[in-house]
Parts: structure tokens; sequence; C-alpha cells
């Protein structure tokens, strides 16, 4: 498996929503739920709880201002997709994922910490 395989994950539409029903939050910590456990439902996790712990994304759901984040890594490009480009390969380099989903109507793709990745299940 190539460096880059290892550090994509892709998830059918169906497969993100049911990952963020799996997740909790709770005192800024996020987490997987577990069977029998109660849970308030201010700790639920939307795309919107999520983008709070994600190290950068592309999203219809959340706006997680590419150029910005490409200002804030001092990069330069001309289109929103070089933007994109230039994030993913600065983040993939520093023990980050990129979690693609497909089947969804416009990209969505979000960059994780490869530790919370793991804690969320998803390595």
């Amino acid at each position: 498996m190539s460096d880059e395989q290892r550090d994509v994950i892709i998830l059918s539409a169906g497969q993100w929503d049911a990952f963020l029903d799996s997740l909790f939050e709770r005192d800024d910590r996020l987490d997987l739920r577990r069977d029998g456990e109660p849970y308030r439902r201010d700790e639920a996790v939307d795309a919107y709880v999520l983008s709070g712990h994600a190290e950068a994304l592309r999203s219809a759901d959340v706006d997680g201002d590419v150029w910005g984040t490409l200002e804030d890594i001092e990069e330069t490009a001309d289109t929103e997709e070089e933007a994109w480009e230039k994030v993913v390969a600065f983040y993939l380099g520093r023990e980050c994922v990129l979690v693609r989903v497909q089947d969804a109507g416009e990209p969505e793709e979000w960059i994780l910490g490869r530790e919370l990745a793991r804690r969320l299940g998803l390595l």
C-alpha cells in the first residue's frame, strides 16, 4: 500500500452519516459512542461540530475556508482546486489523513490528525 493510499480514507455518503452518528463530544473531546452509555442531546456530533476538530476541510455543509488555510500554510494558488491540493499535501506530510466522502453532490473532504482518526475508528 502506498503512502498516499494509507493516508486517504474513502467513505460512502451513508458511511459518513453513520460515522458522524457514532460520535459524541464531551468537554471538547471527540470520541466514539459506546453501547449502553447515556449521552445528552448536546453531545451529538454533526459536520459543524466535527469541523472544530479537523485540521482542514472542504465541505458543502461547513465553510472550511480553503483560502484562509492556504494563507496559514504560507502557500499561494490560482484556483480553489489547486489551493485544496496544496493544503492536502501540507497536512498529509504532517501525521494527518484525508477522509473523502464519495457520492456527495459536492466535494466532501476532511483532514484529521492521525491520532484523532485512530481514536474515532477510522484507522
